[in-house]
């Protein structure tokens, strides 16, 4: 998986919205499974697929994913699509990162839900041809699946399948329990708790 340069570096993008122990579980296993020397995360600035739901803003966004990866000298965090006008594009992304880590292999991680829909995304071989691909296994989405799409991206062979521990959590669950005004905490690193309760986030 390595390249001359050295070990390879993950890329994780979410909304995060907000950052939960599976978006850390996840890049956790990305790192140990494949060995990867760094895992980066890239909160969405404008996503262009979707509008991001009770969007607190990229900037709290990116803020709260900070907090979120502070503990683990593993992880760093981007603000190339905060920081960009316009809608955020993986692919322009991963064009940004293989250019500041011309050294390092780019391996991009996502859950088999987004790899099966990677074809309706912009550019989706530049994506392929950017970085190697692992996909998290989620309850629903056969490997099957995932290979076919890859076979029609033509990178038949270059998706990694992750095995992940089952987390019942997710950002709108967070979302609606801080809304209520009921406990975060073993949901969500407790900086990012301690945040979303302090400034009344999604209330």
């Amino acid at each position: 998986m390595s390249s001359a340069g050295g070990a390879a570096i993950g890329v994780l993008g979410s909304a995060f919205n907000p950052p939960h122990l599976g978006h850390l579980a996840l890049a956790q296993e990305a790192a140990w499974q494949l060995g990867l020397e760094e895992v980066i995360l890239v909160p969405t600035g404008n996503a262009p697929h979707k509008r991001i739901a009770e969007d607190p803003g990229r900037e709290v966004r990116m803020e709260m994913t900070e907090l979120a990866a502070a503990d683990d000298d593993r992880f760093s965090v981007s603000a190339l699509e905060v920081e960009r006008e316009g809608p955020s594009y993986t692919y322009e992304t991963l064009e940004a990162l293989a250019e500041e880590r011309a050294d390092r292999e780019l391996v991009f991680v996502m859950g088999a839900d987004a790899a099966v829909g990677l074809e309706s995304w912009r550019q989706p071989e530049r994506v392929v041809e950017l970085a190697n691909i692992a996909v998290a296994r989620r309850a629903g989405v056969s490997d099957a699946e995932v290979a076919a799409t890859m076979r029609s991206l033509g990178c038949e062979g270059r998706a990694t399948m992750l095995e992940m521990p089952q987390f019942g959590v997710s950002s709108s669950t967070v979302r609606e329990r801080a809304g209520q005004g009921r406990p975060l905490r073993y949901l969500v690193p407790d900086a990012v708790a301690e945040m979303i309760e302090e400034r009344g986030i999604y209330r």
